[in-house]
């Protein structure tokens, strides 16, 4: 006969007459307490929807807790017949309301009847401990009836948890007492100071976290779209209807059908992706870094289609899902405001000055509702469909925002967008008044697009919504990012941004044609994923666009031409030889007139601002100005003679004759009203073969992290400039002066041959960069220049790159006449003249063969990961990474191709 295994209780009962009672009850726990959470895990394995895993992991909770509690106050200390002893364990908060994820705190309430006494302290020492010990983070509190009741009158945090009270063990009637006690006072409180204090919460939340849904690395549990956005409705509806389980009463009135369909979706969707993360980091993790997504894209399932990888198409789906919940919390505002319009003056607004209740507005259904434009329904769409785009240029003229009923009321009428629709003349005119002549054009496209309606009548744009580019140099989504750059545009033009951008602000004003720079700024981006690549697929949708919308044959043509064309500036500006005539020659001709020169600098300087905070500096800014006046007087008529690029540090060069080398130092002044980013180190020195090599390993062997470098030759003369940063990415010597004076020093004697140049120390694992492979690429190009051949390079960066890089080319018996740096997140793109010895480009297809092999086995490199932890790569997205290449009139060779 098979012997029976003890039971859970009778384990617990023998540990606890041990000699240690804690570390062998909690011995016990902790292995059943795994092997109950191991099986929650096989089932989200297995496919199980994540809500469901999640109350699989609040019910592997409830079980350890319950023993816990019945070994505690049974068998350790015993319950007496007092009243005083009575006591409850109670869940609350999240893991009241019976979800967890693998790493969540236990919120638990110690309830007493009333004052504590010696046993129910040593039960509630007892239990927080072995729980400490199980390596469970608990929120505990230990409170009395009358304790709750009076706190959760004022606190509103205190209510919050209270709402999702759960009895998990103990005196049943006492924890059913101040739960029913409670519920009653809700009921009979007045919701609205709850429901203000929670959407203030929420406000304050999304600041800490980021105002935006579309941040590229978004926080699942507190960002905006995320699980906290849902459960603060659920809280809410709880309010309203305390005896309802999870509110369910009220959600059933407030949301349709469809919208409970979209809130389970989501709530599901999300809490796979959390209890994921969870996993995989092995601590609550609630960012869902670059260096997770790979691996909880690969552990849902997703598949990479195209060239669109998997890690890509998840996170838009995470984001198509925090719309979703946006639009959620927009319905359920909407239904809220309408039954308390009576006694509150709009729930999200409570705190705003009185404003009269209702104005008609000339277009008839429109109105204007506490401050925010509405409609009389869905039928004032399905009448004239045009107004769908009309609702919003009216939002634009009167400044207001929607109200959530005309929100609701334009997703519920997406079905009349149809073709016909889409090539309205009055439809596409609404549409473009907003676009280039509306007040706020980034507000009210914003809205536009979080109801679907942007991408529903423009498919374009659809293509591109939530779309993500899987990489550290962007920080929003694709549609994210050019709303912001179209606002910036907007800003430029209202003179908001002088400071910052002072040519592109004066120039603005001289371009005849806003509309087509915005049409411009709006599908810049539409080609992204496409086979034929980012600007000739985005040049392709674009005109198909125009074409739809019923612009003008000319314009269009401008428009096509500025997305095909978005990323010259940028390109030529920082890889190429700006005090080469035939650098400003090539741009011109490429440009063509002053008026698309224009076009083209404010739009890049948006582009760019957009992409993220830090992204653009002084630097950039420079670069650009430098190519736009150099083009601007061709254009002119004026000569394009080379410059002397020495003429900027005249004593500097003048030091060097005299002693062989000289360096200088000093930060970055702040330019364009942004911070102090790097430091710039200027050297000067008589050319010599290696010498840039030398300057390069240097920085590297003192811990000086490369961002941008310009290198100009004249007359025997070098001369370097480097912007370099610490391992902190503040400006090298910032923090330790001294290291600054020391790398100066070294660079003086390294410039003249002297002493021994050390090695660069070894990186330290990153996580968020070893998530990324980064395909190296070498591009020749014989055309840029007219005395040297130009090889541009793009890989992994890292710390020392530019050395080894440097290295191969004097190995190589070439000579660097100028160098150009750039990073963009992970990757590094860097441009080099280079001459043989004799002064003459390079010819020879064997020798640039041989010089390729060299460099791709420096570029074939990876960030380490920390050591310990396995993170798995995905490819890195690099669909707007240097295009000059595909701008050559006879590339030597396709290396580009492997982008």
């Amino acid at each position: 006969m098979t012997p029976v295994s003890p039971s859970l209780d009778d384990r617990l009962d023998e540990a606890a007459a041990a000699q240690d009672p804690r570390a062998a009850v909690s011995f016990v726990l902790r292995e059943a307490y795994d092997a109950a959470r191991a099986r929650a895990e096989r089932k989200l394995d297995a496919g199980l929807k994540g809500r469901e895993v999640a109350r699989l992991y609040a019910a592997a909770a409830d079980e350890m807790l319950a023993a816990l509690w019945r070994v505690a106050t049974q068998t350790l200390f015993p319950v007496s017949a007092v009243e005083s002893e009575r006591l409850s364990l109670v869940a609350v908060g999240g893991y009241g309301r019976g979800v967890l994820a693998p790493f969540s705190d236990l919120d638990l309430l110690f309830l007493r009847p009333a004052k504590a006494t010696p046993r129910g302290e040593s039960v509630v020492e007892f239990v927080l401990y072995v729980l400490w010990d199980l390596g469970v983070k608990v929120g505990p509190s230990v409170r009395s009836v009358e304790e709750c009741l009076s706190l959760s009158r004022t606190d509103m945090t205190v209510r919050t948890t209270l709402l999702e009270a759960r009895p998990l063990a103990g005196d049943q009637r006492l924890a059913e007492l101040m739960i029913g006690r409670f519920r009653d006072m809700v009921s009979k409180s007045d919701p609205r100071p709850f429901i203000a204090a929670k959407l203030e919460e929420r406000a304050v939340r999304h600041e800490k976290v980021g105002s935006t849904r579309y941040k590229v690395e978004p926080n699942v549990k507190d960002g905006k779209g995320g699980l906290r956005d849902l459960n603060t409705l659920y809280w809410i509806a709880r309010s309203l209807a305390p005896e309802s389980r999870l509110g369910a009463t009220v959600m059933d009135e407030l949301f349709t059908p469809r919208e409970r369909r979209t809130s389970d979706e989501a709530f599901d969707f999300l809490w796979r992706v959390r209890i994921h993360l969870h996993l995989i980091a092995g601590r609550a993790e609630e960012k869902l870094t670059f260096d997770m997504q790979p691996e909880v894209a690969r552990r849902m399932g997703w598949r990479g289609r195209g060239d669109e990888p998997a890690v890509e198409r998840f996170m838009r789906r995470y984001f198509l899902v925090a719309r979703d919940v946006g639009a959620l919390t927009r319905a359920m505002s909407a239904k809220l405001e309408a039954r308390h319009q009576k006694t509150a003056q709009g729930l999200s607004r409570l705190m705003t000055p009185f404003r009269p209740a209702r104005r008609k507005l000339e277009i008839d259904g429109f109105w204007i509702d506490q401050g925010r434009l509405s409609v009389e329904g869905p039928e004032v769409f399905a009448a004239d469909p045009v107004k769908l785009l009309t609702l919003f240029t009216a939002a634009d003229k009167q400044d207001l925002d929607l109200h959530p009923d005309a929100f609701s009321a334009v997703t519920r009428s997406l079905s009349l967008v149809t073709p016909r629709l889409r090539r309205d003349p009055a439809a596409s005119r609404a549409f473009l008044d907003v676009l280039a002549h509306g007040q706020r054009p980034y507000r009210v496209l914003t809205i536009m697009n979080e109801t679907g309606l942007l991408g529903r009548f423009l498919p374009e744009w659809g293509r591109i919504v939530g779309q993500t580019q899987f990489n550290m140099y962007h920080a929003y989504t694709v549609d994210e990012h050019t709303l912001q750059a179209i606002g910036v545009i907007n800003d430029i033009a209202r003179g908001k941004l002088t400071t910052d951008h002072p040519m592109a602000s004066e120039i603005v004003h001289l371009i005849s044609d806003m509309e087509a720079l915005m049409l411009g700024m709006l599908l810049h981006d539409v080609g992204k994923g496409g086979e034929r690549g980012q600007l000739e697929d985005g040049a392709i949708a674009a005109r198909r666009a125009c074409e739809r919308l019923g612009v003008d044959p000319r314009r269009i043509e401008l428009v096509v031409w500025l997305v095909r064309s978005h990323l010259a500036l940028s390109d030529y500006a920082q890889k190429r030889d700006l005090s080469d005539p035939a650098t400003i020659r090539a741009f011109a001709e490429l440009v063509g007139d002053p008026e698309r020169l224009r076009m083209l600098l404010v739009l890049t300087v948006a582009d760019i601002r957009a992409v993220g905070p830090g992204v653009w500096n002084g630097w950039k800014g420079q670069l650009m100005r430098t190519l736009y006046n150099r083009v601007a007087a061709l254009f002119r008529g004026e000569d394009v003679a080379r410059e002397d690029p020495l003429s900027v540090h005249p004593a500097l060069v003048e030091r060097a004759r005299r002693t062989g080398a000289a360096a200088e130092a000093a930060p970055v002044s702040p330019v364009e009203g942004l911070p102090v980013q790097a430091t710039e180190i200027s050297i000067a020195a008589a050319d010599r073969p290696g010498l840039f090599a030398d300057l390069a390993q240097t920085m590297a062997a003192l811990g000086a992290d490369v961002t941008d470098a310009r290198v100009a030759t004249e007359d025997g003369v070098v001369l370097d400039v480097f912007r370099v940063q610490d391992g902190a990415g503040l400006p090298y010597g910032q923090a330790e002066p001294r290291r600054l004076k020391t790398l100066v020093e070294a660079l003086e004697k390294a410039a003249r041959g002297e002493g021994r140049i050390g090695q660069a120390p070894q990186p330290a694992g990153n996580a968020r960069k070893a998530a990324f492979e980064v395909r190296p690429v070498v591009m020749v190009d014989h055309h840029a220049s007219e005395l040297a051949t130009v090889v541009e390079v793009s890989c992994a960066d890292r710390p020392g790159l530019l050395a080894d890089l440097s290295r191969v080319f004097n190995d190589e018996g070439l000579s660097i006449r100028s160098a150009h740096v750039a990073s963009y997140g992970e990757r590094a793109v860097d441009s080099f003249y280079v001459v043989d010895r004799k002064g003459r480009k390079l010819t020879s297809e064997q020798r640039i063969a041989e010089l390729r092999t060299a460099l791709e086995v420096v570029l074939d490199s990876r960030a380490p990961a920390p050591a310990g932890r396995k993170v798995r790569s995905a490819r890195a997205s690099a669909r707007d990474v240097s295009e000059l290449g595909r701008r050559a009139r006879k590339p030597v060779s396709p290396g580009e191709q492997a982008r």
